[in-house]
């Protein structure tokens, strides 16, 4: 098939919805893993019948399944996600040590060349690498000698949920952790070091410039300029021209600059895509507008995208993982919304059409491009 298909994790099951090039009619397929929470589903770049999601519940934990046909059959793989040796403490809440315990999977990343290569973010945060198409899990665990002592959950929890892998360069790997910062590796995951130079976090941290602790939301990279990246932190929108090494503020003129989700358009290195919400208490959009903002500039000047999205009485919320896009000639830009809306723009954001309106509140979205 050639067209797209964007795969869609919510509260009570995953959806895969596909659609040819033209992206006018839509296939829903799902739910899939019916009532469980399908925290992530993702495709690989190497083989995009190749799908791997998480799904969890209060009631059964974790599990990770696979499936080798794009979605229309799965199988659980392996889900032991022990962390190595003896993991020490984090910071809690309250600022006490509190032992380090798994909780779920927040974000599958799969290898840029091998299908069996899949990366995972977990809560409490750890990063952890299957090389046998998800039947084993080893954990990096490097990453938690980055003054892992210091994190601390944020309201969601400790979750590392943002992976990102360098197409020039696979082993640099860029993560950002709720609530400890971005971090990066150059030599695949053997050593870390925090990348948070220039983030602010007044009301947050009562050192605001701290080395760890600070809460990132996302961070977005185009493939052909690995050195330059785009954040979502709790509150600003960040850019970084040296892979993370120092960060400026690009909030420019957007109505707030707290949102969840960052994204970066597939041909246009310099234009990138944000969903403000009006605060960290009150998860909605500013006037209930839903509004998706666009940047050619790389940040500071900002424009509403608003044709087909409603304008009035709209209290719903973007999570950090429920933007993509797609690599067609006409790029394609996909978001879904805690009130069960998948809305799809195939011009750039410029307009809007929903493909599904009356899902679970949706957790997360992924496209896929296929040839």
């Amino acid at each position: 098939m050639s067209g797209v298909r964007v795969l869609v994790g919510t509260h009570k099951g995953a959806f895969i919805l596909t659609s040819d090039r033209k992206r006018r009619k839509w296939d829903v397929n799902g739910p899939f893993f019916a009532g469980w929470e399908v925290y992530h589903m993702n495709g690989s770049p190497a083989d995009s019948n190749r799908l791997y999601a998480s799904q969890s519940t209060g009631w059964f934990g974790q599990l990770i399944q696979r499936s080798d046909d794009g979605g229309k059959t799965w199988e659980p793989v392996g889900n032991k996600f022990a962390y190595d040796g003896v993991p020490g403490t984090h910071l809690w809440y309250d600022g006490t040590p509190h032992p380090w315990e798994f909780k779920r999977v927040w974000r599958l990343e799969p290898s840029l060349t091998d299908p069996d290569t899949v990366y995972a973010g977990v809560e409490d945060a750890a990063m952890f690498r299957s090389t046998d198409g998800g039947q084993t899990w080893q954990e990096l665990s490097a990453l938690r000698e980055a003054k892992g002592n210091l994190w601390q959950p944020g309201a969601g929890g400790m979750c590392l949920h943002t992976i990102i892998i360098d197409p020039a360069n696979p082993r640099r790997i860029f993560i950002a952790i709720s609530a400890a910062g971005a971090f990066r590796t150059e030599d695949g995951g053997e050593t870390w070091q925090p990348i948070n130079k220039g983030l602010n976090s007044g009301a947050e941290l009562p050192d605001a410039t701290a080395d760890v602790g600070h809460c990132v939301h996302n961070i977005a990279m185009h493939p052909s300029r690995p050195n330059i990246l785009f954040m979502q932190k709790h509150w600003d929108v960040m850019r970084s021209d040296n892979s993370g090494d120092s960060w400026s503020e690009v909030s420019g003129n957007l109505p707030s600059d707290f949102g969840f989700p960052i994204a970066v358009h597939a041909h246009e290195p310099n234009t990138i895509y944000v969903v403000p919400i009006k605060s960290d208490s009150e998860h909605f959009p500013p006037e209930g507008k839903l509004r998706v903002y666009r940047s050619r500039t790389g940040g500071n000047e900002w424009e509403a995208l608003t044709k087909g999205l409603p304008q009035s009485d709209c209290y719903v919320n973007i999570l950090r993982s429920a933007l993509a896009v797609d690599t067609l000639d006409s790029c394609g830009i996909y978001f879904g919304t805690t009130g069960g809306q998948v809305y799809a723009s195939a011009d750039s954001g410029d307009s809007w059409t929903p493909i599904v309106s009356n899902l679970p509140a949706v957790l997360s979205v992924e496209v896929q491009t296929l040839s």
